[in-house]
């Protein structure tokens, strides 16, 4: 009975999480139908409303006229170029390989044989999960007009998501599919949920994992991703006033000017936290600290270190929607921050313990990944050489030094690379942005040029609040959903399953023969 409970229960989080949407407060100033990203669509389209508006104005000097007398033709509306289109769908695939197969390998071969299919089965299985939750409302939540913290409704179970609905990229006028970018934005969510699992690994129930991944999402990924990413598009910014009242409507953390690229605090900081939540209450693997927890297969970690490498091109560079320079530079950075990473860290081990490690190079990598996310289309590739030393450095004392200092059983060392690296990354992007130090500044779409006000302290210190913020906000979110989730149906396995293996007690089944 009690077995067929916890089904019912989990098989029920869906409905629960789409109850949430009553929780979004969502306060329409206009009835637009259209997210974040779309906005640009009927910004250009009504952007010459006024001067069309004056032909009823003069209407009564030409009163004489046929009524039959045609008015003056709308604009055209902004067609998606084939192009972007074309690499924005490139990049989502790229990005989908990042969780399958790349995370699931890199998480797998770190742990112990007898739990290698666990950890594959709920990589695929959260993707497979977010993937109907994103289209439910998990878009809607996240990038269509609501509050400063939450999205509306207006894009719940796709509605209005047609072949022809386009989205705004970060050109005044130009335009993606808006289905393209529905999917792209998917995948950023998938992968971020997947994250976490490394933290608890070997010990997690398979229908607690699940029932998690849906609370989280649901009231973490959501809101930091519409609190960081929401904006009304390039063509809302016609004049100041325009300016000031489109920021207006944006997500809490794109008001105050917070700078992330491709998800440093949205994706990296956001799993990581809420994977240190879970390591320190799932408490420490059955020997941990007592006997030898060793990786099984480095082979399969490398392999999929270098997937995540692959595919973080299009994590990175298709972030910018365009296929344009700015895609070239964070397609650059990308490859110098995670070359940087990966040799400060191996020196840094082959100094401090003597050898250099297989596995220490595969972190690294990731490290410089995790680093040069948010910074990505807004430094320079000096910059993100600096950052990528730096990150290869500090996430060496982070699977180290501060794991030790804090504790517990992060399994797979999530916060020691995602967090300790989000953050660093999520801060110095507001430093090495600077066009003094060769970044891009900050783009000013009203005067239509790069703003001549940068001001380093000010950007680390907006940086700042939004790295607390993604913290406690995913903190606090995360030690409910774990709480509530333990009352439900516990989160962990007992321990006679503990120790002989979850791929066996969870699946039924072995990744090797004996």
């Amino acid at each position: 009975m009690k077995s067929w409970f916890k089904r019912i229960l989990t098989a029920g989080a869906l409905s629960l999480a789409v109850g949430a949407a009553s929780f979004s407060l969502s306060t329409h100033a206009v009835a637009q139908d259209k997210p974040a990203a779309e906005a640009s669509a009927p910004a250009a389209a009504t952007a010459p409303a006024p001067a069309a508006a004056a032909a009823p104005a003069a209407a009564p000097a030409a009163a004489a006229a046929p009524a039959a007398a045609p008015a003056a033709a709308a604009p055209a509306a902004p067609t998606p170029n084939k192009g972007d289109t074309a690499w924005l769908l490139v990049c989502t695939a790229f990005v989908i390989l990042m969780t399958l197969p790349g995370l699931a390998l890199f998480y797998g071969g770190l742990v112990r044989s007898k739990n290698m299919l666990s950890v594959l089965m709920q990589c695929l299985v959260i993707f497979s999960l977010v993937s109907l939750l994103w289209a439910i409302y998990g878009y809607s939540f996240a990038f269509t007009e609501g509050n400063a913290f939450f999205g509306g409704t207006d894009r719940l179970f796709m509605k209005g998501l047609t072949v022809d609905a386009v989205a705004a990229t970060f050109s005044k006028g130009v335009v993606v599919p808006e289905l393209a970018y529905f999917a792209f934005q998917l995948a950023f969510a998938a992968i971020t949920c997947a994250l976490i699992i490394g933290a608890f690994a070997e010990r997690a129930k398979f229908s607690a994992v699940l029932l998690f991944v849906v609370l989280w999402f649901t009231f973490s990924y959501l809101p930091i991703a519409h609190m960081v990413w929401f904006w009304p598009g390039p063509d809302a910014y016609t004049d100041a006033a325009a300016g000031a009242a489109a920021t207006a409507k944006g997500g809490w953390l794109f008001q105050k000017g917070a700078l992330d690229y491709a998800g440093g605090t949205v994706v990296h900081i956001n799993a990581a936290v809420a994977g240190l939540v879970g390591a320190f209450l799932f408490g420490k693997r059955i020997g941990f600290g007592r006997e030898a927890i060793r990786p099984h297969s480095l082979t399969f970690t490398m392999v999929g270190a270098s997937l995540l490498w692959f595919g973080w091109f299009g994590f990175n560079a298709g972030s910018g929607l365009e296929a344009n320079g700015a895609a070239g530079l964070a397609f650059v950075n990308t490859l110098l921050a995670t070359a940087a990473a990966v040799l400060s860290w191996t020196f840094g081990e082959w100094i401090g313990k003597g050898k250099p490690s297989m596995l220490g190079g595969a972190s690294g990598a990731v490290a410089g990944l995790v680093a040069i996310t948010p910074a990505a289309g807004f430094v320079g590739p000096m910059g993100s050489i600096a950052l990528g030393l730096i990150a290869g450095l500090l996430c060496l004392w982070g699977v180290t030094g501060l794991k030790r200092m804090l504790g517990m059983d992060d399994s797979l060392d999530v916060f020691g690379v995602h967090g300790v690296g989000g953050i660093l990354g999520a801060l110095l992007t507001g430093v090495f942005a600077a066009p003094s130090l060769g970044g891009t500044g900050v783009y000013d779409y009203v005067a239509n040029k790069v703003a001549d006000d940068y001001s380093i302290a000010g950007q680390v210190w907006i940086q700042l609040q939004g790295v607390l913020t993604t913290i406690i906000w995913s903190g606090v979110v995360a030690f409910i959903a774990y709480k509530l989730v333990d009352m439900l149906i516990g989160l962990r396995v007992p321990e006679e399953e503990e120790r002989e293996g979850l791929d066996i007690t969870s699946h039924g089944e072995t990744a090797y023969e004996a």
